[in-house]
Parts: C-alpha cells; sequence; structure tokens
C-alpha cells in the first residue's frame, strides 16, 4: 500500500475542509477523529464510511479497526503523520481519521418507532456541551436526541470528537425549529419536561414512566420562556451540596438517567 505523503495534496485539502459547516452540507460527508470515533463509525455505520486515513505506527496500535473497514471492503489509506495532522482539526491527532457520509433521520421515523425517551436540545451552542449529551442520552439508553436549527452543528469535529463514537449508536435529528419539534412530539402523545433550575418541583417528584422528551436550553441562559411555557412540566435537578449549579452536559445525563431508572425498572 503506498504511503500519501504530501500534505498540499488535493485529496488533503479535502479532507480538511470537512471541518466547514458549508462543505458538510455540499458533500454530506464528514470527518471523524481518533480511533475511538473511527472503531464506532466502521463497527456501526460501515456503509457510510467513505475513506479511512491512518499513519503506519497507528496502523499498528489499532489492528482491529483497520482490519473491521477491510472487511466490510472500506478504503484504507496509509498517509504520513505530516497529512494526518494537515487533515485533522486537533492539536495532537491520533493516527487515525475517516470520511463518513450523513446519515438524516427524521423526526417521522423516530416517533413511528414509539419511543419512550428523548432529550431535545434548543439554543445549544457549545460542541463539547452537545456531544457529551449525545453521549449520555446513548448511555442512559434514549432513543434519540433531538437538536434544533438555532443550535450547535453536531457534524462539527469538535462536537463529532466529543461524542466518542456514540453518534453512530443513536439517531440525531436536526433541521427543525423548536417550535416545529415541540408541535410534533405533543402531537405523538411525547409529554415535554422542561429542564429549568429555576423550577419549584424537582426530578424526583415527576412522573417519569410515560414516553416523555426532556428539553434542554441553552448553556448560560436556560429555555427561552416561550418554549418553558410549552412544556408540560418543568423540572430542576435538585442539588444538596454548595454548588451553584450544574453545567448543561451533567443535568441532561442526571435527568436521562432518572428516566431510564424508572423505564427500565
Amino acid at each position: 500500500m503506498a504511503v500519501l505523503t504530501n500534505p498540499r495534496s488535493d485529496r488533503v485539502k479535502s479532507v480538511r475542509a470537512l471541518g466547514r459547516r458549508s462543505v458538510r452540507e455540499r458533500t454530506q460527508r464528514f470527518l471523524v477523529e481518533g480511533p475511538q470515533g473511527v472503531r464506532e463509525a466502521v463497527r456501526h455505520a460501515a456503509g457510510r464510511v467513505v475513506d479511512v486515513y491512518v499513519t503506519p505506527e497507528a496502523a499498528q496500535r489499532y489492528p482491529e479497526i483497520i482490519e473491521t473497514a477491510q472487511e466490510a471492503s472500506r478504503y484504507v489509506h496509509e498517509v504520513s503523520d505530516e497529512v494526518l495532522a494537515a487533515m485533522s482539526e486537533t492539536d495532537t491527532p491520533q493516527g487515525i481519521v475517516a470520511v463518513v457520509a450523513i446519515a438524516e433521520p427524521t423526526l417521522a421515523e423516530i416517533l413511528a418507532r414509539r419511543p419512550k425517551l428523548l432529550v431535545v436540545l434548543t439554543n445549544v451552542r457549545d460542541p463539547g456541551n452537545a456531544g457529551t449529551v449525545i453521549r449520555g442520552a446513548d448511555a442512559a439508553g434514549a432513543d434519540a436526541v433531538i437538536v434544533s436549527t438555532n443550535s450547535v452543528d453536531v457534524l462539527s469535529p469538535k462536537v463529532v470528537r466529543s461524542t466518542a463514537g456514540s453518534t453512530f449508536h443513536i439517531p440525531v435529528v436536526t433541521g427543525l425549529d423548536i417550535p416545529e419539534i415541540i408541535a410534533e412530539l405533543r402531537g405523538a402523545g411525547i409529554r415535554l419536561l422542561a429542564a429549568d433550575g429555576s423550577a419549584t418541583r424537582t426530578i424526583d417528584e415527576a412522573d417519569l414512566s410515560s414516553a416523555h422528551a426532556w428539553v434542554m436550553g441553552n448553556e448560560a441562559w436556560g429555555l427561552e420562556p416561550e418554549v418553558r411555557d410549552a412544556c408540560d412540566e418543568v423540572l430542576k435537578v435538585p442539588i444538596h451540596g454548595l454548588a451553584e449549579s450544574l453545567n448543561l452536559a451533567m443535568a441532561a445525563t442526571i435527568c436521562l438517567y432518572a428516566s431510564a431508572r424508572v423505564q427500565r425498572g
């Protein structure tokens, strides 16, 4: 296998360009960086993996990733450290990246499966928070994550890295405004639970047995009043110690696990 060594080649530039949203939307592809993300891509979404790029050292370190990709007839290219660095968004790349075709699950498809547990993100702007919520929703066994149009792009390299591969385990629905999301969920009989630190009731007091969606707002100022008012109930995570608050990703994970504990007995 010939090793790609020119960091200024058109191929390298096209991979690096996937860091831009406009390029992702035009090509319908996104970049996955690091062994954990690439491993989950070739395991759970092999049909969407377009190319895998790996340094010789990383190929020896992660042979199971390469074997899984080759068994699925995916293209694997060996590249120099300089080429991998030129492709990657990270300051310390881990020797392997993949280009993956975008999947676009719809809310209608999710609702047709009669989901029991969803999480909705609106006005969430921090890539690390968004990715961690997706990872937490995956771990808690949620049916899907729904991300409004006024939130961060969930296919940006920073979000994808922070999901640690969960983006290939759980459907993530995008492209809808929050009023449309609320209307669709309400029409499907999904209860809407607003997570808000100003609530008078806690998640421990709520009935979490029926199908519901946690609605999470902006990291700094929470939910817009009209969104909070449109929800069936407003709840907060109880804080028993001296911490002033929890960040979005922590609060979302706690809410999701509270739901999972009730729904899974």
